[in-house]
Order: structure tokens, then sequence, then C-alpha cells
């Protein structure tokens, strides 16, 4: 009995402090209604196991971290408008969003208020390319990189095939499209053929009309640069069409929410990449990755997809970097941040001064056969490995980089 109640008083002597103190708060904007509800939960889910990880080993520098959250809707304006209400409840960071016009206004007013910004699902080349900046750090992978992996895969394995694009018309889709244009030579639009689609607003008859433009051309590479419910719609007119039986379908960015929404059926063979998925630790022998994943499916019965990876890794990224500096600053954690390597989820993975794009591997992967899914536990295990390229051969040089900033060659 007197055991039992000194160890009470022991717990009660290391965390009652922890409480006492001041948290150090961190921002989440995130979709919790619309098109990307689902990657949301996901981006919550992961955030919250890296904070009670941090929070059970003491916190940072002995304060506790405080998630607050609040819904974007993945609308830049509402993004931007959450960024004040953080600056106003004061957060130490800010991070999240599911497209790139968010990150890319909302990372715009983080920085006029002095808070980092990190985004998630943002892979519009600008964002660490033309309109990057000192106080933005993205940790999810750029369209160059997917089409670096893509176009390898693609030319090795597809050689001298005709695309058609079906591409989201705002940053992302332009320069996802003019990416894999690049990396697979099928630069010429007039023989390799477009739609785009509405980046708010698309209805069921565009995603219609793309397609028919697409089953009436000569191709027979489909490339389908959509996120969220506008490729979850697409794909399963795709699949009603019976595009996939004549056509090789991509999907340039997947992710393991988007095949649960639209079905393994309606994904089958499916062509994209990813950053990460649950089968990478092991791949990359990684202890504490397959920590993460073991721990996510025993809180969630459920396999942890890239994007909730992402926002555990930022957390905990942000928070070793503020332990390193011995302060919450954003210029302290900025210099702590940069070309600073670590091992977390996967193998090696670096912060670029230059432009603050993490550089790491980056993996094409294929759905895999509707009834091979329904035999794994959770019927999840959805992706096959099939291209694997190491970060600093996906990533855009600091030749290709200058060129594209101009004369504006530091990150202000």
């Amino acid at each position: 009995m007197f055991r039992h109640v000194l160890v009470a008083l022991l717990l009660f002597c290391v965390v009652a402090p922890l409480q006492a103190v001041e948290p150090l708060r961190l921002g989440l904007n995130y979709p919790s209604t619309g098109n990307y509800k689902s990657e949301g939960l996901e981006l919550r889910r992961g955030a919250l196991l890296a904070i009670d990880q941090i929070n059970s080993q003491g916190g940072v520098l002995g304060r506790p971290l405080q998630l607050i959250s609040l819904n974007s809707a993945a609308r830049a304006e509402k993004a931007t408008a959450n960024v004040e209400r953080f600056a106003a409840q004061n957060v130490h960071m800010i991070f999240g969003g599911a497209n790139s016009e968010e990150a890319l206004a909302a990372g715009q007013r983080a920085r006029e208020l002095g808070l980092l910004y990190f985004p998630t699902l943002a892979y519009a080349n600008e964002i660490t390319g033309h309109d990057g900046h000192r106080h933005l750090f993205r940790e999810s992978n750029s369209a160059w990189m997917s089409a670096k992996v893509l176009g390898q895969y693609l030319s090795w394995h597809m050689p001298n095939r005709r695309y058609h694009y079906i591409s989201l018309d705002d940053a992302w889709g332009a320069s996802m499209e003019q990416a894999l244009r690049e990396a697979t030579k099928s630069r010429d639009r007039a023989r390799h053929g477009y739609s785009k689609i509405a980046a708010h607003g698309a209805r069921r008859s565009d995603y219609l009309t793309a397609l028919k433009k697409a089953a009436a051309s000569e191709a027979d590479m489909l490339v389908i640069v959509l996120l969220g419910q506008d490729l979850v719609q697409t794909m399963r007119l795709a699949n009603d069409m019976g595009l996939g039986k004549r056509m090789q379908i991509i999907a340039p960015n997947l992710t393991q929410s988007i095949v649960e929404q639209a079905g393994p059926l309606v994904m089958e063979h499916v062509i994209g990449t990813e950053a990460w998925n649950w089968q990478v630790p092991k791949l990359e022998k990684s202890v504490e990755g397959q920590a993460f994943v073991d721990e996510f499916i025993r809180q969630h019965q459920a396999y942890p997809g890239s994007t909730a990876a992402t926002a555990y890794g930022i957390v905990r990224q942000w928070a070793a970097a503020v332990q390193r500096a011995g302060s919450a600053d954003s210029e302290a954690v900025i210099a702590a941040l940069e070309n600073h390597h670590y091992r977390l989820l996967k193998d090696e993975q670096y912060w670029r001064d230059f432009d603050h794009q993490n550089v790491q591997t980056i993996y094409a992967v294929r759905v895999k056969n509707r009834s091979e899914i329904m035999q794994d536990r959770f019927k999840q295990d959805y992706f096959t490995i099939i291209h694997r390229m190491a970060g600093e051969e996906a990533a855009p040089g600091l030749d290709d980089w200058q060129q594209e900033r101009g004369d504006d060659l530091t990150l202000q």
C-alpha cells in the first residue's frame, strides 16, 4: 500500500509542475468540413499523437504542448482569418491546410505576424519556390518531387505513351501538370491534351465533360491532377465509364483517405506518389516509425496514412528545434531547423536552408487489387511501393531554385 502511495506521489510531483506552467500552444489550421474533411481528421490524429507523446516525456523546455484547432474548410480566406485568431490566442507556430492556396495565403499572414507556418497537403512548387519565405517550412513533397519519381518510373516501364491531363485550375494543379509534362516528355499540348477543373464549385457535369474528352482522345495514359472529393468523384465516374480498363490512370498525389472514400475497386491499379505510408518504416528499418504505426493502430484500429504522418512529423520536428534552440522564438527555431538532418519515421530527412523544403525519399505507389486489399485485417493495405527515389535526386537543385526566384535569391 505504501509503495502505491509513493508511486502516486512521485507521478504527481512530475506531472503537476508541467500542468501548472503556461503551455506552448500550436495552431492546427485543418479542414473539419468540406471536400477534405477526411484528410483533416488524419491531420488532427497525427498531431494529437505527437503532442501526447511529447507531454508524457515532460513537454518542451519544461512546458506542455497544447493544440488549438480551427476549421479552415480548405479555403484560403478562412485559413488566413484563422491565423489572426491563432495569433490572438498566443500560439507559437501554425501548421495544417489541405491545398496550396491555403498554404500561400495563410503562410504569408503568419509571416507578417512573425509566426512559423508548416503547410500540409500543399504540393505547389511555388510554396518553397517563387513564393517561399523564412517563416514557411514544407515537410511534404513538392509537385516537382512527385513528378521526378513518377517520370522516372513511367519512362522505364511505360515509355512512348500518349497522355491526357485533367487538372485542378489552381497553383498546385498548374505546377503538377507542368512538372509531369516535363518529366514524361508530354509537353506538346496538341498531342497530349488536357482539361481544367475549377478550383471551387466544380460540378459532376464538369468532371464528366473532362472525362469524355479524355475518352475521345487517343491517349493511353490519363493523369488526374485532383485531390479530395474532386478526385473521388472523378475516379468514380471514370470507373463507370470503364476508362481504367483501356488507360493507365495516374493520380500524382495519393493518400489513404482517397482510396477509402472512392473505394478500392474504383482505385485499382491507379499509380501515384506518397512521401510515406505505413509500410515504409519496415522498408527503411525505422524503429521510431514502426512505433508510430503501432501506437496509431492501438488508438484507432486503423493504419496511419501519409497525412497523419506529416502532422506528427511537423509537431515532433518543431518541438525538437525549440528544445535545441532553448526558445520558442521564431528566429531561434528557424536557425535550429535550417540544415538539420534527422531520422524519425523513415530514413534520413533534412530541412534545406535556402528554400526550407524538407528533402526526403519519395515513393511511387500502385493501388492493389481489391481482392488483395480485402484480405488485410483492416482492409486498408492499399499500396504497393513500385519505385523509390532519394530526396536529393527528387528535389530541385539550388540552380533550379535560383532560376525560379530571379533576383530574389534569399528568403525574407
